[in-house]
């Protein structure tokens, strides 16, 4: 977007301090919530829609694989690879390289590049993956296209934090899980309808997965819209080129807010960081990290420990595979329905607060669901459930976001939300046996332990950040 040299001092007068990187992200955060910022969320959040889609359909079309003969509901030996369970686990250690080994680069790269490389790299895994018969070539695929959403998880995360403004950034993350969790009734619906169907002669399974291949076709037009990270730009020193894209931006906000926008309030310059792994253990990142490795091992249980097991579950509860898989359908309707409620409450309610009360919910309504075999009452405590995961995936998408520099806010982000996905390997499995061993009670009584210690570690670790500039949060 062009602008005459005449706006361009309306915004930077000519005595204003020199350009840096400070300077560059107290011009983004003064900018206030009209259409073009929002068009930005939105966007990434289309992204992170199709991501959503390809991470969380396992639990939807497990009973397929098995109705297909490619896996067994049972786990043969704790590390069998033809049951259900090895499914989910070859995609969480996918996830876990691509968290872990590749998070850091959007660090080096750029948001924009890895959003959209990532997101054709799964998409094109996962085609493969539909064509696969059998259990040694599904899990495969499945790892590989784990690698690709690991490092896309990462990405939009990063990437959101540095566009939004702080007075909107709980917000944002709310929006981005409101589009992205539309994706859960969307898979449910058609598992429902195609996976006890074979229409054409192909297994409905086959056709679950490669309707969410389609979101390669929206990757480039995405991606056109999306301008670099103004932040990641300044912080690797291109401050031209992150004036010009702050230039852009100021131009149609303030075209559309119809008045001169508010002048930068003070700046606060970025933590220096280099990027390298060292810098996340210097005070006080160190602390932070430790705090977030703890909370995704354990938010992990309760999160994927439900919504990858639903269907599964329900049938243990009594319920037949068809009706189960109706029943799911109607719990993942409430999906977006959490981080909706977000878009109103986000930005009032402090993010460590939040994470802790839904953690508490979450132990609640799972104990409720392991006693009951009444169909309104399943589906109400799994409603419960889906929203209080949901409220609290939107708000620890922020806080751990905004815990780390922008120097290696990636790779930062990527290593500790890589430990969520090293726990979901395994925890594929313990949730195997335990379901086996002590029924659905066990399984949920395994998940409130777990999210009592992610009530601790947040309650006593965590620091504020709600309506914080990142790069006062950093210092």
């Amino acid at each position: 977007m062009a602008t005459s040299s005449a706006a361009a001092s309306r915004r930077v007068p000519p005595d204003a301090p020199a350009l840096t990187a400070g300077l560059i992200s107290a011009r983004l955060d003064r900018l206030p919530a009209t259409r073009t910022v929002w068009k930005l969320v939105v966007l990434l959040s289309l992204g992170f829609f199709f991501e959503l889609y390809d991470l969380l359909y396992s639990g939807y079309v497990a009973p397929g694989l098995v109705k297909s003969g490619i896996l067994t509901p049972a786990t043969h030996g704790f590390f069998g690879m033809t049951g259900v369970a090895s499914f989910i686990a070859s995609l969480f250690a996918g996830l876990f390289i691509g968290t872990v080994a590749c998070g850091s680069l959007a660090d080096r790269f750029g948001r924009r590049a890895i959003f959209t490389y990532s997101l054709l790299w799964y998409t094109v895994a996962n085609v493969v993956m539909a064509f696969q018969d059998t259990a040694t070539g599904l899990n495969f695929w499945r790892f590989v296209a784990g690698v690709g959403i690991g490092v896309e998880l990462v990405t939009i995360g990063t990437y959101i934090s540095e566009l939004a403004p702080k007075h909107i950034r709980g917000r944002a993350f709310a929006c981005e899980q409101a589009v992205g969790f539309a994706a859960v009734p969307v898979v449910a619906f058609l598992a429902y309808l195609l996976v006890p169907r074979a229409p054409f002669g192909f297994d409905g399974w086959r056709w679950v997965v490669l309707i969410g291949a389609h979101g390669a076709l929206f990757v480039w037009w995405i991606r056109r819209s999306l301008p670099e990270s103004p932040r990641w730009l300044a912080q690797k020193g291109r401050l031209a080129e992150a004036d010009r894209v702050m230039t852009a931006l100021e131009t149609a906000v303030e075209r559309e807010y119809g008045k001169p926008l508010p002048a930068p309030e003070t700046v606060v310059e970025t933590a220096a960081a280099r990027g390298a792994f060292a810098d996340m253990w210097r005070p006080p990142y160190g602390k932070r990290a430790a705090m977030m490795i703890v909370f995704n091992v354990f938010q992990t249980v309760g999160f994927y420990g439900f919504a990858n097991w639903v269907p599964t579950l329900l049938v243990k509860q009594g319920i037949t595979v068809t009706s189960s898989l109706m029943y799911s359908s109607i719990i993942a309707i409430a999906a977006p329905i959490g981080p909706i409620i977000g878009l109103a409450i986000a930005d009032r309610i402090e993010r460590k607060t939040a994470i802790v009360v839904m953690a508490a919910a979450n132990i609640v309504c799972g104990l409720l669901f392991s006693q009951s075999s009444d169909a309104a009452f399943l589906i109400a405590m799994g409603v419960g459930l889906t929203l209080s995961a949901n409220i609290m995936s939107y708000s620890f998408h922020a806080y751990q976001a905004e815990l780390f520099p922008t120097g290696i806010r990636a790779r930062a982000v990527g290593f500790v939300y890589s430990w969520s996905r090293f726990s979901a390997i395994f925890t594929s499995f313990i949730i195997a046996g335990v379901l086996k061993g002590f029924g659905t009670t066990g399984v949920f009584v395994f998940i409130a332990g777990a999210m009592l210690v992610v009530m601790a570690a947040i309650g006593l670790m965590g620091p504020k950040t709600r309506d914080m500039a990142l790069e006062q949060i950093s210092h």
